[in-house]
């Protein structure tokens, strides 16, 4: 038991080591401060510039969200065909692949709604032929841009009220967007343009007055009446809008325009539009859905019309695959990144390896097995018991109990062994008070039979039991002996 104890403290002193190593040499990773120039809208993210306060205020109202954490061609397999609206906020982390960019524009032409929330949306399916809709460039935040500081955020911002009564904009009577919300110019384009434009995030945003790769064409006296521009702005920048109809099977006309819903005299800040069966919602300043921006005025409302309004029965999906938080990231050491368990805990499951593989190696010679003697050194004197009982050889047994006793008797007495029983009876008698006569006969009786007097089986009994009294009144029976032989039998 103590060798078990001490390997045990062992153990524990050297899991104590570790773990104190480990605590002393991790270094806390300081809190990454939420910028404005390099956003996390994750609605996993409860920072100024997440969108977790719009995920959980769903959630607890009683709509069907959830969070898409798989690529997008997952939309077109059994789980995607439940979703009926796809959110994507913000600049995504991981980039969308052209698998991505075909999987998504069959699910929108299919009857899905796509919401983008970005200031420069560099990735939009097929929009209705014969209209562009290009990106007009704000003021550009900073390294200094708080974006948890309302006043810095909205400074210089006046309200923007629907442009027209609509199902995005029920019950809203103005939004606040950030002062880095950026417009978008809806304008009539008389032909399509020739040259194709792959599918993809890539970037289509140009500083010159260009669309689909070519300049634009100059818009009438009639066109212009079509473009929500109204004042003499720099070139806007353009977002991925047709491609060439002869290169992409998803190619719909329509004589539906892109559909203006908020805005002012420089642009549109939310606009929809058809492409196929479904629709696409661009919305210009994802600080309108933003845990810092989503309370202000009628923000929250414009939100939840955007997802389909407060009595939709759809499944909402928020799209966190391309915010870094796909499935196949470990959830488990994701939840304890930054922190010592896994080092404690990969030390610990190495050190149980190292025992394992030392115990079942030898460093030293081969020793051969402990010969552990399972008999009692009782057995002896029971088999000689029995030897002596076959052969009635009695005398015998009175001669090796007689022997012992009589040497202890010699011995109390402070006689010689071969001293005559008279005079050890007489010393012992005068030392005790054991009768002197009896202790004489007895002594006589053992030495008679050991001399060749026939003696039973039950006499030699009643001499040794005579004995064994002899020895306990004077004290002289070995405790240890006794104790061991006790022990032996049990």
């Amino acid at each position: 038991m103590r060798q078990r104890l001490t390997i045990i403290l062992t153990f524990v002193v050297i899991i104590g080591v570790l773990a104190l190593i480990n605590t002393v040499t991790h270094i806390q990773e300081a809190e990454t401060r939420d910028l404005e120039v390099r956003p996390n809208r994750s609605s996993y993210h409860s920072g100024p510039t997440g969108t977790r306060a719009l995920y959980d205020f769903l959630s607890e109202s009683g709509f069907k969200v959830m969070r898409w954490r798989e690529p997008l061609t997952e939309l077109q397999k059994n789980s995607g065909h439940m979703v009926s609206t796809l959110v994507v906020v913000g600049q995504v982390i991981v980039p969308f692949d052209d698998k991505d960019h075909k999987a998504l524009n069959e699910w929108v032409a299919n009857g899905g709604r796509l919401i983008l929330i970005d200031r420069f949306p560099t990735f939009a399916p097929i929009t209705t032929e014969g209209w562009a809709i290009n990106t007009k460039d704000r003021e550009s935040p900073t390294f200094d841009t708080d974006p948890g500081n309302i006043a810095q955020m909205t400074t210089k911002v006046t309200e923007l009220k629907p442009v027209q009564p609509t199902l995005l904009t029920n019950k809203v009577e103005s939004v606040l967007p950030s002062r880095f919300a950026t417009r978008f110019v809806v304008t009539a384009v008389p032909t399509p343009s020739p040259t194709p434009v792959a599918y993809g995030i890539g970037p289509a945003i140009h500083q010159d007055d260009t669309v689909l790769g070519s300049p634009s064409p100059e818009p009438s006296e009639t066109e212009s009446d079509t473009t929500i521009e109204t004042e003499s702005t720099p070139p806007p920048q353009a977002v991925r809008i047709a491609e060439d109809p002869v290169e992409d099977d998803h190619s719909y006309e329509s004589p539906y325009a892109p559909v203006v819903h908020i805005g002012d005299s420089g642009g549109a800040v939310v606009l929809d539009y058809a492409y196929g069966s479904g629709r696409i919602v661009l919305v210009s300043d994802p600080y309108l859905v933003t845990n810092s921006g989503i309370r202000l005025r009628d923000n929250l409302t414009l939100a939840i019309n955007l997802v389909g309004g407060p009595k939709t029965p759809s499944l909402i999906a928020f799209d966190e695959y391309h915010q870094g938080r796909g499935v196949t990231r470990n959830a488990f050491a994701h939840y304890f990144a930054g922190t010592p368990v896994l080092a404690i805990g990969g030390q610990i499951v190495l050190l149980v390896l190292v025992v394992l593989w030392t115990n079942g190696r030898r460093f030293a010679r081969p020793l051969p097995l402990p010969q552990v003697d399972r008999r009692s050194s009782l057995e002896f004197v029971e088999s000689m018991a029995e030897l002596q009982e076959r052969s009635r050889a009695f005398d015998l047994a009175i001669e090796n109990i007689y022997t012992r006793t009589r040497r202890v008797l010699a011995r109390y007495a402070g006689v010689d062994y071969n001293s005559s029983r008279a005079e050890i009876a007489t010393r012992i008698a005068e030392r005790s008070t054991i009768d002197r006569h009896e202790l004489e006969a007895l002594m006589q009786k053992c030495e008679d039979a050991i001399n060749g007097q026939p003696i039973s089986s039950r006499e030699s009994i009643q001499l040794v039991r005579s004995l064994r009294k002899i020895e306990r009144d004077l004290g002289l029976r070995m405790r240890s002996r006794d104790e061991r032989q006790a022990a032996e039998k049990i």
